[in-house]
């Protein structure tokens, strides 16, 4: 019998989970700096109504994405096996059910645009809703390249599909198209990357239909799809309530601020996203390494996120004005809370995904649950006091005070400490609060934009530095993880993610 040996085997399973890391944290920082300028072209040629237009149209779009696949693609890159024998089902299911999902989206999208306020958002809703058809067809070989670390093929089609969608809308509102223009847009380049990915993907786009697969399939992604279901509930309903109780213009300064707010999880948390679910994955039959993992990941992500988050709470006015034009101040104040939930929003994402791949869908179905039942009210009442900054620091309140004890009660039942967690991640918030604190002064007491601007992204880059520097310890723990081999940590058992 041939010797095996662990430590190369490891190497390479994890020198692959940091390549593929590398890839997707490149593919994101591309893709979000060259966004950031035609974001900014668009915004000054459509205005807050078009963008709230286009909003009511883009939240129609979630809803249907957060289940259009029915949770089955997850299951590829947790399948045991060969996953090129479930592929064909995959996709059959999917897209599938992406159609219907597409044929309910044009028959609604009336009733839709009248309730957010917006009747004629009704034909940029229905060509929005084509992309929910693209997104089935995509989903599979998508879900393989991450299953096999390959962020640097999804790199190429994210930007080739990213750079199409705003070259075509930038033509398209230039043309004076409106609202539909960014629509247009987003269709083509979904189109353009879908097209990419099968390409690229190991098995390609190929249809079949397994009842015995298919089955398994469902077990594991209609939980899975349920909750998906309830998360869209939880990340949008901020812009389905302002843009119902405020209207469109409202609803495109709040959405301008909650794209502003995005840079940092775009940024940082959909990077490691793409890859730490993969890689926990292959380490549950060690758990002991894998929550050292999950925690080493949350130090991460909070030493790069928090002072980033704290530059934009803290330099809200003067970014705004700046780089928008004065048009759209009112989404300053709006920003700044914003900024304070992305902080939370990024660190419970990386919870949902460790508890997913525990397979304990109880507690990913329950927080969510319980964080919508009091986010809408909390809303409601936050917009009618507040506007859309009110509505912005109801999401703060309840995050803070409902969400995180939650998730800090189920996260102590796996064995992750409470006091170990938050003390990884504290020395994050004390250098946000500092950021927070210099930045605030330099917007309040510095008149030119540019100047404050530039004070308060000093501060946050002297927060940085030595946070990262701080943290080479854990890049090296990370780096040093030990399954025992490659082989037997890629044979975790598929567990059906039934409620626990």
């Amino acid at each position: 019998m041939t010797e095996k040996h662990p430590a190369r085997a490891n190497d390479s399973l994890f020198a692959r989970a940091g390549r593929a890391l590398g890839w997707s944290f490149a593919s994101t920082a591309a893709s979000k700096l060259s966004t950031l300028v035609i974001g900014i072209v668009l915004a000054r040629l459509l205005g807050p109504h078009a963008f709230g237009t286009f909003a009511v149209a883009t939240v129609a779009l979630l809803a249907l994405l957060s289940f259009n696949e029915l949770g089955v693609s997850l299951a590829i890159v947790r399948w045991p096996d060969d996953p090129r024998a479930v592929v064909p089902t995959v996709a059959t299911i999917s897209v599938a059910a992406s159609a219907l999902m597409c044929g309910v989206c044009y028959v609604a999208a009336p009733a839709f645009s009248a309730a957010m306020g917006d009747p004629s958002a009704t034909p940029v809703v229905r060509v929005l809703g084509l992309s929910v058809l693209v997104s089935g067809l995509s989903a599979g070989p998508v879900a393989l390249l991450q299953r096999e670390f390959r962020q640097d093929r999804k790199m190429i089609g994210d930007q080739v599909g990213s750079w199409t969608a705003a070259l075509v809308s930038i033509a398209c509102a230039v043309g004076g198209m409106g609202a539909m223009s960014l629509a247009v847009g987003q269709l083509l380049g979904s189109l353009v990357s879908a097209a990419l990915f099968a390409a690229f993907a190991p098995a390609g786009l190929r249809f079949g239909f397994n009842p015995a697969k298919a089955g398994a399939l469902l077990r594991f992604g209609l939980p899975l799809a349920g909750s998906s279901i309830v998360v869209f509930a939880v990340s949008h309903t901020d812009k389905l309530v302002v843009g119902a109780v405020l209207g469109p213009v409202p609803l495109g300064f709040y959405v301008l601020a909650a794209n502003v707010a995005n840079w940092p999880n775009s940024m940082f948390s959909l990077p490691v996203r793409s890859v730490a679910p993969a890689l926990l994955a292959r380490l549950q039959r060690n758990r002991p390494v894998m929550r050292s993992a999950f925690l080493s990941f949350g130090a991460l992500l909070a030493a790069v996120t928090v002072p980033a988050c704290a530059v934009l709470a803290a330099g809200s006015g003067p970014l705004v004005d700046l780089v928008y034009g004065p048009v759209w101040h009112a989404s300053a104040a709006v920003l700044a809370w914003l900024a304070l939930v992305t902080v939370v929003r990024v660190l419970f994402e990386l919870l949902y995904d460790y508890f997913v791949v525990l397979a304990n869908t109880r507690v990913v179905f329950t927080v969510q649950l319980l964080w919508f039942a009091a986010l809408v009210p909390g809303l409601y009442f936050g917009a009618r006091w507040g506007g859309p900054a009110g509505a912005a620091a109801a999401q703060l309140v309840v995050a803070v005070l409902v969400v995180a004890p939650i998730y800090l009660v189920e996260l102590r039942r796996t064995g992750v400490g409470t006091l170990a967690f938050l003390g990884r991640l504290a020395p994050a918030f004390a250098a946000g609060a500092g950021v927070a604190a210099v930045g605030g002064l330099a917007a309040a007491f510095i008149s030119a934009d540019l100047v404050a601007l530039l004070v308060c992204g000093v501060a946050g880059a002297a927060a940085l530095g030595p946070l990262l520097y701080r943290m080479r310890g854990t890049v090296t723990s990370l780096r040093g993880l030990r399954a025992d081999d490659e082989e037997e940590a890629a044979s975790v058992t598929f567990v059906a993610a039934a409620p626990a």
